[in-house]
């Protein structure tokens, strides 16, 4: 069945590029393909396999430069562009979700090959989430509005909301298409102008919409998308004296040189999505069944490869053994292996770099003296699969339950009363996501309440919506993606006051 499906995924990019020459390996600068300056490629590697599966060409400064000139041209005044209706932006990005939902299938089996995420998580999960946040930001096209302000005075002021400019879009591999579109959405439908980094290990996706995005009628310059490492690409846009605003989701570590670039460049406005270590705590009056699955879930959806995981379960003393018996059982029943086999729950890992980090995390879990209860090794005896782990008598203090693992590597801690457990959820450097399942609402209000974290879900995990805003307190970043908030870190409020020079009367 492998061989079957990757049969077919070498005829999909044969086909594409006699379609549109070279589109998966080049670079989408001013709606055409072009080789890096330097003619530099690197090649992307299917992690099921660790075998090569095309090249790409790698941006460095002087294709972001050239990126970033067409983006600022695309956005002049006068530009087709600027002078386009805001209902046509909106046209546009909901022709651009009808194009994504037409080649769905393939995009789900490029993303697949090139992250390792099973094709059913890809195709059921992924490319609706991209459909529906594309549409969403489509609608909002000619609805962010400005208001009238009744300043004091013979004065008419109002507000109007205008696109920041260029916007340089960072975005990470554990979700390539849906952080793209989560980017570009707002972005567009505001009417700025993108030049987009995508991760150097999961480009093909991202590359393959931006041929769409040239189908669907996008003016030259408006989207630009650029594969490259996060040291010279990334850098070059961060850094960059012609672009007005940065969005980034990725670790926490680069997105402090981020923010240090744009305060040594041109104070660029930065948005960060950034690492977690989640909280998910487990009253001993939840629903045991329910809890276990949505701890499960929590944890090891994505290959636990999710800045929001519920990355330190927390189980009140009284039903503590009985969790970690039924966490183990279900860890033990998770079905890792081929990625296009439907029945798999659980690829590879995205890279040689995170299977061997994982590795280390689970070492040092065993070193500190947290007790491994199922798993721990590799999966396969090729790519990078790795079996579903479960730790027990977690402390604290211990590096596993500290620092963000992005694997599959469950930490379950005890606790007694509430008041501990919020004031132990609440003592790290992160604050992303947490939850709290509980029969008792009034449990439930206390804690969703008293948690340090921009999303708190409650008898739950992983709901997102596009109306919703995601984001973090901390160290896990500022601004809010998704949802009207979205929209505001891609706009500048300008306030105009009009006096009246005709009347020295004044309006009532």
């Amino acid at each position: 069945m492998y061989k079957f499906i990757m049969c077919i995924m070498c005829i999909h990019l044969y086909v594409l590029c006699l379609h549109t020459p070279f589109s998966v390996f080049q670079l989408f600068i001013n709606n055409q393909w072009q080789d890096a300056v330097s003619g530099k490629t690197f090649p992307t590697i299917n992690p099921a396999t660790g075998e090569v599966i095309c090249q790409v060409s790698e941006a460095d400064q002087t294709d972001v430069d050239k990126a970033v000139k067409a983006a600022r041209d695309a956005f002049k005044l006068g530009s087709p562009w600027r002078r386009m209706d805001a209902s046509h932006r909106g046209l546009l990005l909901n022709r651009l979700a009808d194009a994504i939902e037409r080649d769905s299938a393939y995009l789900a089996e490029l993303e697949t090959l090139d992250n390792g995420k099973p094709y059913a998580v890809a195709y059921m999960v992924d490319l609706p989430n991209v459909v529906k946040c594309l549409r969403y930001y489509a609608g909002w096209a000619d609805k962010w509005e400005g208001k009238t302000i009744p300043i004091d005075g013979d004065f008419f002021c109002y507000t109007r909301h205008e696109p920041v400019g260029v916007c340089g879009q960072i975005i990470p591999w554990n979700f390539p298409l849906l952080m793209q579109a989560w980017k570009l959405g707002p972005a567009l439908a505001t009417g700025n102008t993108v030049v987009m980094k995508v991760a150097e290990q999961t480009p093909l996706t991202a590359l393959y919409v931006a041929s769409l995005i040239k189908e669907v009628g996008f003016p030259e310059g408006v989207v630009n998308i650029l594969a490259g490492m996060g040291p010279t690409a990334g850098a070059a846009i961060a850094k960059h004296m012609d672009v007005d605003k940065v969005a980034f989701t990725g670790s926490t570590e680069v997105g402090h040189l981020i923010q240090q670039a744009s305060g040594s460049s041109n104070l660029k406005k930065v948005t960060l999505e950034l690492g977690g270590k989640s909280p998910n705590i487990i009253m001993s009056d939840a629903d045991m069944a329910d809890a276990v699955e949505q701890a499960h879930f929590a944890l090891f959806f994505n290959q636990g490869q999710c800045c929001c995981a519920g990355s330190r379960t927390y189980v009140q003393a009284d039903v503590y053994d009985e969790f970690v018996e039924r966490s183990v059982e279900r860890a033990n029943r998770r079905v890792v292996g081929n990625p296009f086999d439907l029945k798999t729950e659980q690829g590879p890992q995205v890279d040689q770099e995170q299977f061997n980090k994982i590795l280390g995390y689970i070492s040092s879990g065993k070193r500190e003296g947290a007790k491994l209860m199922c798993g721990g090794g590799v999966a396969a005896d090729r790519g990078y699969f790795i079996q579903p782990t479960v730790f027990g008598d977690v402390q604290d203090n211990m590096t596993i339950a500290r620092e963000e693992i992005f694997g599959p590597v469950m930490q379950i801690l005890k606790f007694k009363t509430i008041e501990e457990v919020v004031e132990r959820a609440n003592d790290t450097k992160y604050g992303l996501a947490a939850a709290v399942f509980t029969k008792d609402i009034d449990k439930a209000n206390y804690v969703s309440n008293a948690l340090r974290a921009g999303t708190v879900w409650i008898n739950c995990y992983d709901v997102f919506g596009a109306q919703a805003p995601f984001g973090g307190y901390k160290a896990s970043g500022n601004g809010r993606e998704l949802g009207e908030y979205g929209l505001e870190n891609y706009t500048e409020v300008k306030t105009v006051r009009n006096t009246h020079t005709h009347s020295n009367r004044r309006i009532p």
